[in-house]
């Protein structure tokens, strides 16, 4: 305290002076954060709208960063969109249930992952987007990644546990898959570390599948408890986490590839269908029109920071990594009849891909 004497009033001033300066300092300091986590909570957005058309559904959605050339398996076939202007510049048809897309850039090659009658791979021309030929795969071929530690295209079978492998450079018209690996579950996705393990959702068990790629065998099985039929992964292989979206309940569990411990699990929308990493940023998109953006509270700890309102049906996703724009299926929808029953119908070619990115990345 500065007690007020005639030859110490300079003093006291510049003392109160500092004192009311310092207050203002603080407060500034205060508004500046409250700005700052305001800014970091509403820092995704729809930055377009590409309207597409074209019949089918839809799943898996696979961007390649190279080219920025979107890849969306549509039923009967698989649309090939550029994500820098959404234009349509390809449509490999001829599957009977595609659900996605493997690109592997150094065999100029795209493989598709047909689930349809007895299953099969449907290796394409990436520059001219030529069907080159298909390889007999396992029946309802799902989730489908290249990993590069092993050099394979990677697909799962979910009606008949297993997990596939094939070299990119097969022979398509001599070649097969190699002898699959019994994974004892029903897979949905997978993803790999880079360094010879690859984790498997199995939708069924609730459970993730620990394969080591090259050994070809199953080495660990881990709980996504508290989280229940687990459907879309993806990885951070820096941090060695993997991020797991499902559906019973609804949840974005945070589990660690170390040891299989769940670090977080955190509340989303209806009907999750892909979790995707950005940088910092963990996504979930889901069915109900919902992108949770999740990211660490602290170390070790996540939170949910952010919703993205986008579309119905916008279940899945890609990232185009070298933009960090992620590209949603959606469609416009048509509710029934007063006094009718029934889901929702699709309009018919109102099929879009919606455009999300971080606000003034336009």
């Amino acid at each position: 305290m500065c007690r007020r004497r005639p030859e110490l009033t300079e003093d006291c001033d510049s003392f109160a002076r500092m004192k009311t300066l310092i207050a203002i300092t603080s407060t500034l300091a205060l508004f500046i954060a409250g700005a700052v986590a305001v800014l970091a909570q509403t820092d995704w957005e729809v930055l377009r709208t590409h309207r597409v058309g074209g019949a089918g559904a839809w799943d898996y959605v696979t961007v390649d960063p190279d080219t920025h050339r979107v890849y969306v398996a549509r039923t009967t076939h698989t649309m090939v969109v550029d994500g820098m202007s959404g234009k349509l510049v390809g449509d490999i048809a001829g599957q009977i249930r595609a659900h996605g897309v493997a690109i592997v850039p150094e065999a100029g090659r795209g493989f598709i992952s047909d689930g349809g009658g007895d299953g099969a791979i449907v290796v394409f021309d990436l520059k001219t987007n030529a069907i080159l030929g298909s390889i007999r795969a396992q029946p309802d071929a799902d989730g489908i990644i290249f990993d590069h530690s092993s050099g394979r295209v990677l697909v799962v079978s979910g009606n008949n546990k297993v997990l596939m492998s094939l070299k990119p450079d097969v022979d398509v018209k001599t070649g097969s898959i190699e002898t699959p690996i019994e994974l004892g579950g029903e897979p949905e996705f997978l993803a790999s570390d880079g360094a010879g393990k690859i984790y498997v959702n199995l939708m069924d068990k609730n459970e993730v599948a620990v394969v080591d790629i090259m050994n070809r065998k199953v080495i660990a099985r881990w709980s996504v408890a508290p989280g229940g039929a687990p459907v879309g992964m993806s990885i951070d292989t820096k941090k060695r986490r993997i991020f797991i979206g499902c559906r019973k309940p609804q949840k974005l569990i945070v589990m660690s590839t170390d040891d299989g411990k769940v670090l977080a699990d955190l509340p989303i929308g209806q009907t999750v269908d892909a979790t995707k990493v950005d940088g910092e940023d963990v996504l979930a998109s889901c069915r109900d029109g919902s992108l949770s953006v999740a990211s660490e509270s602290s170390p070790g700890k996540y939170a949910i920071r952010q919703v993205v309102k986008t579309g119905q049906g916008a279940s899945t996703m890609g990232l185009d990594t070298a933009t960090h724009r992620v590209f949603l299926p959606t469609a416009d929808y048509r509710e029934p009849a007063a006094g009718g029953s029934g889901r929702a119908s699709m309009v018919p070619d109102s099929f879009a891909l919606l455009e999300v990115g971080r606000r003034g990345s336009r």
